[in-house]
C-alpha cells in the first residue's frame, strides 16, 4: 500500500510538472555530456601519452655548412666526427639505455623535407647540404632521454640534440588546457542542473502543501513525506544521465573509432571499453546530484 502509493505521488508530480521535468532532463544532459567528454579527453590523453612517448625519439642533428659558427666552429661535420659518434653511440656506457638508431644523411632529410612541404614554395630553396645529417636514437625508457642530450650537447660536430617528447609536451600542454576547460563548462552546468532540480521540487512541493499538511495530520513521518519528492528528482535526473551515457558511447562508437581511428590510424584512440567505464559513472553522478539536491530542496521547504 505504501509502495502503490509513493509510486502514485513520483507520477502525479512529473505530470503536473512535466515542462521543468523536461528542463532537469536536458540540462543533466548537456551537463553530464559535458563531463563525459571531459573524462573520455582525459583518457585519450593519457593513451597517446603512452602511444608517443614510447616511440620519441632523440634527435642528434650534425653540423652543416650553414649551421652557426659559434655552435659550430668546425663546420660541416666530418666522417671522422661521424664515426666517433656513431662510435659513442656503440659504447657500452650508452647501449644499455639504447634501443636502436639509424643515421639520416643529407639526402634522406631533403627527401623526407620536399615530401613534407611538397608545393609550398619553400621546398625551391632548400639544397641537401643545408639540411642536418643526423642520428636518430630510439630508447628503451624514454624517461632517460636526458642521458643522451647530455652525452652529446657539446661534442664536436654536433649542432643540437632535441629529445622529441619537447614537442609533445606542448601539444598535449594545450590539450590539457582544453580538458580543464571543458571540465569548468561541465560544473557550473552541473551547478545549473542542481539548482533547477532544488527548484522544481520546491515547487512541487508547493503546488501538493494541502496534502503535505494532511499527511502531517494523519502522522505520516518526516522520510515518508520527502520520498515522493526525492524520487521525482532522481528520475528526471536518471533519465539525463541515461542519455548523457548514450551521447557519450555514441560518441565513441561513431565519431572516434568510426571516423577518427580510420582517419588517423598512425596513433591509439579510446575505445568502447573505456567508455563502458565513464557511462555508469555519469548515471551514478546524476542519481546521486539529484538525489542531494532533492533531500536538501524539501527539507528547506518543508522546515524539517
Amino acid at each position: 500500500m505504501r509502495f502503490g502509493f509513493v509510486m502514485g505521488e513520483i507520477g502525479h508530480g512529473l505530470r503536473r510538472n512535466v515542462s521543468m521535468v523536461i528542463s532537469v532532463i536536458l540540462v543533466t544532459f548537456i551537463s553530464l555530456t559535458f563531463v563525459g567528454t571531459a573524462s573520455l579527453l582525459q583518457l585519450q590523453i593519457g593513451q597517446m601519452k603512452n602511444y608517443w612517448y614510447d616511440r620519441a625519439q632523440v634527435a642528434v642533428y650534425l653540423c652543416t655548412e650553414v649551421s652557426p659558427g659559434d655552435v659550430c666552429p668546425q663546420g660541416e661535420a666530418s666522417d671522422d666526427l661521424k664515426a666517433s659518434i656513431e662510435e659513442k653511440l656503440k659504447s657500452s656506457v650508452l647501449q644499455p639505455y639504447i634501443k636502436e638508431y639509424f643515421f639520416e644523411n643529407h639526402k634522406q632529410a631533403f627527401d623526407k623535407f620536399q615530401e613534407q612541404f611538397a608545393g609550398n614554395s619553400v621546398a625551391k630553396y632548400v639544397s641537401p647540404n643545408q639540411l642536418n645529417e643526423t642520428f636518430w636514437v630510439s630508447l628503451k625508457d624514454p624517461s632517460k632521454s636526458q642521458i643522451i642530450t647530455e652525452s652529446f650537447s657539446g661534442v664536436a660536430g654536433v649542432e643540437e640534440v632535441r629529445d622529441q617528447r619537447t614537442y609533445l609536451d606542448q601539444i598535449f600542454n594545450i590539450l590539457n588546457a582544453a580538458s580543464i576547460a571543458a571540465v569548468g563548462i561541465a560544473a557550473l552546468m552541473l551547478v545549473s542542473a542542481a539548482l533547477l532540480i532544488s527548484t522544481t521540487i520546491r515547487l512541487s512541493a508547493f503546488s501538493r502543501r494541502r496534502e503535505i499538511g494532511i499527511m502531517r495530520l494523519v502522522g505520516a513521518s518526516n522520510f515518508y513525506i520527502q520520498l515522493p519528492f526525492i524520487l521525482e528528482g532522481v528520475v528526471a535526473a536518471t533519465i539525463g544521465s541515461a542519455l548523457a551515457a548514450g551521447a557519450v558511447l555514441s560518441v565513441v562508437q561513431f565519431f572516434v573509432q568510426g571516423y577518427l581511428a580510420t582517419k588517423l590510424p598512425f596513433t591509439s584512440f579510446v575505445t568502447l571499453a573505456d567508455g563502458f567505464i565513464v557511462a555508469p559513472a555519469l548515471v551514478a553522478a546524476g542519481i546521486l546530484l539529484s538525489a542531494v539536491a532533492s533531500g536538501f530542496a524539501i527539507r528547506r521547504y518543508l522546515r524539517i
